[in-house]
C-alpha cells in the first residue's frame, strides 16, 4: 500500500500535464503569444506517452529488465523521470523544452504501467482492488492540490520563465524520492524469459481481443471522459473573461483536488462493497451533474463549488471505472489489459481538450456555456453502456475474469 501511496504521489507531481508544472508551462505559453488551439497541440505531445501505455505493460509482463519484471523498469524510469526533468530547468526554448517535457511523460508512463500491474496482481490475489484503487487516487490527489497550489503561486510572483526554471527543478525531485525507496519496498523474485510462461502469456494476452466486456468497458471510459469544456479552454476563459488571477486558478485546481481526496473518503466509508452496476450509475449520475453545473461559472465563489463539486464525482467515478477494469483483466497479462483501459482514459483528455479547443475559438466563439453541455451530454450517453457490460448483481471484490 505504501509503495502505490509513493509511486502515484510523485505521478502527481511529476505529470507535465497535471502536475507542478503544468500552470507554469500554461501560462508560459500564453504568456508568449501562443493561442488555445497551439497550447493544446503543445500540450498534446505529453499524452502521447500515456496513450501508447499497453506497449509498455507488455514488456513489463513478457521481458524480465535485469532479472526483475516490476522493480528494474520502476528504478529505470524514474531516474529517466528526474534527468529529464533537470535538463527542462536548463533550456529556454519551447521546441527543445517540449523533448525534454516528453522524456518525462514516458518515464511516468512507464512508471505508472508498471505499478498498475503490481496493483492489479495485488488485488486480484487479496480480493482489495477497490481499496488499492481508492488509495492510488487519493494520494495522486493530495499531490494534484498541492502542486496547483505550488504552481499557481509560482506564476503569480515570478516572471513567466523563471517560474517554470523552478518548477521543473521541483518535479525533478520527486521521483528520486522514489528511487530511495523502492528497493525496501518491492519484494520480486529474480527471473528470466520462460518460454513456455511466455506462451501461455501470450496466449491469456490474445484471449482480450476477444473479450466483448473489455471492449465496452473501454467505450464507457472513452464516453465518460470526453469533456471537451474544459482543460484549455477553462483556463483561458477564466483568464480572459473572469479575469481570476493566476494564484487563484492555482487555488481552484488545489480546490478540486480537495474535492477529489472528500471523494475518495466518501467512497472508502459509504460506496465499498457496492454493486459495480449501481456504483456505475452513481458515478454516471454525479458525473453529469457536476459538468453542468460549470454553467454556474461566473464569479470566485461560483468557481470554487463547482470545482470542489465536480473533484467528489471525479474521484468517485475514477474508483468505480478503475476498480472494475482491475477486476477484469485476465492473469499474466495484467499490466498490458490495465494500461489499455487507462490509456483510453488518456486519449480522451488530448481528444476533448483538442475538439474543446477548436469548438471555443472557432464554432462557440470563446463561450464556455455551449462546450459544457456537450461535454454533460457525453457523460450522459455512458448510461446506455451500463447494461450493455453485464454486470447482475456482482459486487466489489468478487471473483471474475474478463469474459468474452
Amino acid at each position: 500500500m505504501l509503495l502505490f501511496a509513493i509511486v502515484y504521489f510523485v505521478e502527481g507531481v511529476g505529470q507535465a500535464r497535471v502536475g507542478v508544472i503544468a500552470q507554469p508551462l500554461t501560462y508560459f505559453l500564453k504568456e508568449s503569444g501562443w493561442s488555445p488551439v497551439q497550447v493544446t497541440a503543445y500540450l498534446a505531445l505529453f499524452t502521447l506517452p500515456w496513450v501508447i501505455k499497453p506497449v509498455y505493460g507488455v514488456v513489463s509482463d513478457f521481458v524480465p529488465l535485469f532479472g526483475y519484471r516490476r522493480k528494474s523498469y520502476l528504478m529505470v524510469a524514474n531516474a529517466t523521470a528526474a534527468l529529464a526533468y533537470g535538463v527542462v530547468a536548463a533550456v529556454a526554448a519551447p521546441g527543445a523544452m517540449g523533448v525534454w517535457l516528453s522524456l518525462t511523460a514516458y518515464a511516468m508512463a512507464v512508471a505508472s504501467t508498471v505499478c498498475g500491474a503490481l496493483l492489479v496482481e495485488s488485488g486480484q490475489r487479496f480480493g482489495t482492488s477497490g481499496a488499492f484503487v481508492n488509495q492510488q487516487w487519493l494520494w495522486f490527489s493530495v499531490a494534484t492540490l498541492a502542486s496547483a497550489v505550488l504552481g499557481g503561486e509560482l506564476v503569480q510572483h515570478l516572471p513567466p520563465r523563471t517560474a517554470l526554471r523552478v518548477a521543473a527543478l521541483l518535479s525533478a525531485a520527486a521521483p528520486l524520492a522514489v528511487l530511495l525507496v523502492l528497493p525496501r519496498l518491492v519484494e520480486e523474485d529474480r527471473r528470466a524469459i520462460n518460454l513456455p510462461e511466455l506462451r501461455r502469456t501470450l496466449r491469456s494476452l490474445l484471449s482480450v481481443f476477444r473479450s466483448r466486456t473489455l471492449y465496452l468497458l473501454g467505450a464507457f471510459l472513452f464516453l465518460y471522459s470526453f469533456s471537451p469544456g474544459f482543460g484549455t479552454p477553462l483556463y483561458f476563459y477564466m483568464t480572459d473573461d473572469l479575469r481570476f488571477s493566476q494564484s487563484y486558478i492555482g487555488a481552484l485546481s488545489a480546490v478540486a483536488s480537495a474535492g477529489w481526496i472528500v471523494g475518495a473518503v466518501f467512497y472508502r466509508r459509504l460506496l465499498e462493497g457496492m454493486r459495480l452496476r449501481s456504483l456505475l450509475n452513481l458515478s454516471i449520475l454525479l458525473g453529469t451533474a457536476s459538468t453542468a453545473s460549470f454553467l454556474l461559472l461566473s464569479n470566485e465563489a461560483s468557481a470554487a463549488a463547482v470545482n470542489f463539486g465536480s473533484g467528489v464525482a471525479a474521484m468517485v467515478a475514477n474508483v468505480a471505472t478503475l476498480t472494475l477494469a482491475a477486476e477484469m483483466c485476465p492473469k499474466r497479462s495484467e499490466g498490458f489489459v490495465f494500461a489499455a483501459l487507462m490509456s483510453i482514459i488518456n486519449l480522451a483528455a488530448p481528444a476533448s481538450d483538442t475538439a474543446g479547443a477548436f469548438l471555443y475559438d472557432h464554432v462557440f466563439h470563446k463561450r464556455l456555456a455551449p462546450l459544457v453541455v456537450v461535454s454533460a451530454a457525453f457523460t450522459a450517453f455512458a448510461f446506455v453502456i451500463v447494461p450493455l457490460l453485464r454486470l447482475g448483481d456482482r459486487r466489489q471484490g468478487e471473483e471474475a475474469g474478463a469474459r468474452a
